[in-house]
C-alpha cells in the first residue's frame, strides 16, 4: 500500500474504493470446446520472479517512467509527444492537446512519482483548452484525453480536471448525430462540424466507458445514452453467425469491409461489451458480450502445430478463415478472456503471445502465425502483451506471468531506451529505431508493467475498470 497522499485526496483512498457491493462479477466463461479443453498450454521456461525480484522490478519500472517523463519535460513540455531520438516535440494537430501529460497523470500518481505528477497536473490545468478550431479524431481523443481526465479527477478530486472533461465531452458529442447513431470519426472542437463516414467497430463501440463515466459524474445522462446507442447499433449489425466486420458506413450502417478479427479496428469493441457491464451493471452489455464471445471463439480461434492457440481472421458472414495474422494489438485477448472467466483459453493464448515475442526478441506489429513470419515489422511500444500478463497474474497468482513480464521489460529496455526516453522500432528483426514515443507508453505500457510486479494491494483490481488506454475508472455512483 502506498503511503503518499495527494493534495486533495489520499491516493490510497482514491484507488481502494471497492466495487464488490455494487458491481457484478465477470460473467461465466463460455464452455470450452473439446479441442480447446484437450490440449494444455505449452510451458516454455521464463525467468524466475520471487517477491524480492518483483520489488526490484517495480523500481526499475519507476526509473524508466521517470526517465521518459524527464525527457518529455526537457524537450517537449507543453506538446503532445516527445520524439526520443531527435529530442524534438511532436503534436497531433496544429494546437497541442497535451496527450502525454493527460495520458501520464494517473500512472505517475499510481507509481508515487509525486513531483512528476504535479508537473503533469499543472501543465494540464494551466495550458489545456479544448476551445480550438481544430478537427480531431473522436476515438483517440476519447480514450486518451477524456479517459485520462476522468481517471485523474477520480484520483485527485481536482474539480478542474472534471470541468475539462465535461467541456471535451460537449465538444465531441456532435459525432453521434448521424442517421444511425454510429459516430462520425472526426469533429471540429470549436464548430462541431463532423466528417468521416467510414469507421470501424473499435471507433464506434469504444466510447461508453468514458462517456458513461462522464454522465455519472456530471449528471448529464445524454452522454451515456449517445455512447450506448453507438455500441448497440454496432452490435445490431453483426452477421447472422455473430461476427462484426472491419469497416462500416456510419450513415447507412452498411459494412464496407467484412473482415472479422480481434485485431486493430475491432479489438476494443469486444473489450467494452464486457467492461461496460462490469462498470455500469448494464444488463444489455452483459447480453451483448455473451452473444459475441461464443462466435468469436468458434470462428476466429485457430489451432496450429501442436495445439498452439491463436486468433486469426475470417469472413464475417461465412466464418471461413481468410488469414492467419495476429499481432501486438491482438495480444490483449488473453487479458479479456481472463476477465470474462475463461482462464484456460487465456493461458494458452498468452503462451502464443510469448512465442510471438521470442521470435525476434520483441513482438512485431503483425505476424503470420501459421508460417511464423513477420508481416508488419514495427514495434510501437505497445502494452497489450503486458496487460494480458497482468490480468493472468491477478487471476491465477502464477509467478510465471511475472517471469514473462520480466523478460518483456528487459528486452524492452535493451532495444528501445534512448538518451531522452524510449523509441519505437521500425523493424524488430534489425532493431532499427523509429523516432516515436506515443503517449500510451505512459498511460498503458509503464502502468501495466508496474502493476504486474507491484503488491496486489497497490490497486484494487476489482474496484476499477480499465478503459482501453488503461485509465482506471471507479464506480462511485
Amino acid at each position: 500500500m502506498m503511503n503518499r497522499a495527494l493534495r486533495n485526496a489520499p491516493l490510497a483512498a482514491a484507488l481502494l474504493l471497492a466495487l464488490s457491493a455494487c458491481s457484478p462479477s465477470p460473467p461465466a466463461a463460455a464452455p470450452a470446446d473439446a479441442s480447446t479443453a484437450a490440449t494444455p498450454a505449452a510451458t516454455a521456461d521464463v525467468p524466475a520472479v520471487d517477491a524480492a525480484e518483483a520489488a526490484r522490478m517495480t523500481e526499475q519500472v519507476r526509473e524508466a517512467t521517470r526517465h521518459a517523463w524527464q525527457g518529455y519535460m526537457q524537450y517537449a513540455r507543453g506538446h503532445d509527444d516527445l520524439k526520443p531520438i531527435s529530442a524534438q516535440p511532436r503534436d497531433w494537430y496544429p494546437v497541442p492537446l497535451l496527450m502525454s501529460p493527460v495520458d501520464a497523470l494517473d500512472t505517475l500518481l499510481l507509481l508515487g512519482l509525486d513531483k512528476e505528477a504535479n508537473e503533469a497536473r499543472e501543465l494540464i490545468v494551466g495550458q489545456l483548452s479544448f476551445d480550438q478550431d481544430i478537427e480531431v479524431q473522436n476515438f483517440e481523443v476519447t480514450i486518451r484525453l477524456l479517459g485520462g481526465l476522468l481517471s485523474a479527477y477520480q484520483m485527485t478530486n481536482d474539480a478542474r480536471l472534471l470541468k475539462l472533461a465535461d467541456d471535451l465531452g460537449t465538444r465531441l458529442s456532435p459525432v453521434f448525430d448521424s442517421p444511425t447513431g454510429l459516430p462520425y470519426t472526426h469533429v471540429n472542437l470549436r464548430t462541431g462540424k463532423t466528417r468521416g463516414t467510414i469507421s470501424n467497430p473499435a471507433e464506434t463501440g469504444t466510447l461508453l466507458l468514458e462517456f458513461g463515466t462522464l454522465a455519472r459524474l456530471t449528471g448529464k445522462q445524454a452522454y451515456y445514452d449517445k455512447a450506448k446507442r453507438a455500441l448497440v447499433e454496432t452490435y445490431k449489425r453483426r452477421s447472422k453467425i455473430g461476427l462484426v466486420g472491419l469497416n462500416i458506413n456510419v450513415e447507412t450502417g452498411e459494412w464496407t469491409n467484412k473482415d472479422a478479427s480481434i485485431a486493430g479496428g475491432i479489438d476494443s469493441y469486444y473489450e467494452y461489451l464486457l467492461k461496460c457491464w462490469k462498470l455500469f451493471g448494464d444488463e444489455d452489455c452483459k447480453r451483448m458480450w455473451e452473444d459475441s464471445i461464443g462466435p468469436l471463439n468458434q470462428y476466429l480461434a485457430d489451432e496450429v502445430r501442436d495445439g498452439e492457440l491463436w486468433y486469426g481472421h475470417a469472413d464475417m458472414d461465412s466464418g471461413a478463415r481468410t488469414s492467419t495474422t495476429y499481432g501486438a494489438l491482438d495480444a490483449f485477448m488473453p487479458g479479456l478472456l481472463a476477465l470474462g472467466g475463461d482462464l484456460e483459453r487465456a493461458r494458452r493464448l498468452q503462451e502464443s503471445n510469448l512465442k510471438m515475442w521470442r521470435l525476434h526478441g520483441i513482438e512485431p506489429e503483425s505476424l503470420d502465425y501459421a508460417a511464423m513470419q513477420v508481416r508488419s515489422p514495427g514495434y510501437a511500444l505497445r502494452p497489450e502483451i503486458v496487460e494480458s500478463a497482468y490480468y493472468l497474474h491477478h487471476y491465477t497468482g502464477d509467478a510465471r506471468y511475472r517471469g514473462m513480464g520480466k523478460e518483456f521489460f528487459e528486452d524492452f529496455v535493451k532495444y528501445t531506451r534512448t538518451e531522452h526516453g524510449f523509441s519505437a522500432l521500425k523493424d524488430v528483426r534489425s532493431k532499427e529505431k523509429d523516432d516515436s514515443m506515443e503517449s500510451f507508453l505512459f498511460a498503458e505500457t509503464f502502468k501495466y508493467y508496474y502493476l504486474l510486479f507491484a503488491p496486489a494491494e497497490t490497486l484494487d483490481f476489482d474496484g476499477v475498470v480499465f478503459n482501453t488506454e488503461a485509465h482506471p475508472l471507479r464506480r462511485t455512483w
